[in-house]
């Protein structure tokens, strides 16, 4: 069994899945960023019975996102695993949202609101129900993705940061409310390629210095 969390963004996730990815339980919640008082509920909700010493391994988004919520994920994810000496899988919280499109076939354009004008952004093509990633995580200018969306076809715009982006790219097909976001489910399908590792070796992934740290380094004279 696996369990899957998600505190990245604004919504919070967690379910239990099979090694096949299947659904045991899972919840959702869009409560804003109160992933310190949330996080741990949800997963005990999720796990039931389940103790969290019969799980197989631990997935959890380690970014790109929130600074705070993927530190609260992270960080939730380590303390759960460490005395129990489960496997950890670091997922991506973009490529996560990719897999909630298993019947499509299009570009999946996942953005992330990374303020100042930029998103954080993969591209994933979707065909046949695979999930082929087009590019790495990036933090990136929305105009200057807008302009590089135009050479595919069919596009579909999910993720946190679609609403904002959208009229950015008005040829993109804008996802429902209920798949822009990182899902539990989407992270276990997205755990199913990645490499599993210690408590100790998880650590959040940031594509850019948080606002404090930009200030300290600015502080210091470090550019």
């Amino acid at each position: 069994m696996i369990l899957a969390v998600d505190a990245s963004s604004v919504t919070a996730a967690a379910a239990l899945c099979s090694g096949d990815g299947t659904v045991v339980r899972s919840d959702f919640l869009h409560s804003g960023l109160t992933h310190s008082e949330t996080l741990l509920p949800m997963i005990r909700r999720v796990l039931g019975d389940t103790s969290v010493a019969d799980l197989d391994a631990i997935a959890v988004t380690a970014g790109p996102g929130s600074f705070t919520g993927v530190r609260i994920g992270v960080a939730t994810v380590k303390g759960l695993a460490f005395d129990r000496d489960i496997p950890c899988i670091a997922v991506s919280a973009l490529e996560a949202v990719a897999y909630q499109f298993p019947e499509e076939n299009a570009v999946i354009c996942v953005v992330m609101d990374a303020r100042r004008g930029q998103f954080y952004n993969a591209l994933f093509r979707v065909e046949n129900g695979e999930v082929e990633r087009l590019c790495p995580d990036r933090a990136v200018d929305g105009v200057a993705l807008a302009e590089e969306l135009a050479a595919y076809d069919r596009v579909i715009v999910a993720g946190d940061g679609a609403q904002l982006f959208a009229p950015l790219f008005p040829a993109g097909e804008v996802a429902p409310p209920q798949r822009q976001y990182v899902t539990g489910h989407g992270v276990a399908l997205a755990a199913q390629k990645q490499k599993t590792m210690p408590a100790a070796a998880l650590m959040p992934v940031y594509l850019r210095l948080s606002q404090a740290e930009r200030q300290l380094r600015l502080k210091k004279g470090e550019s």
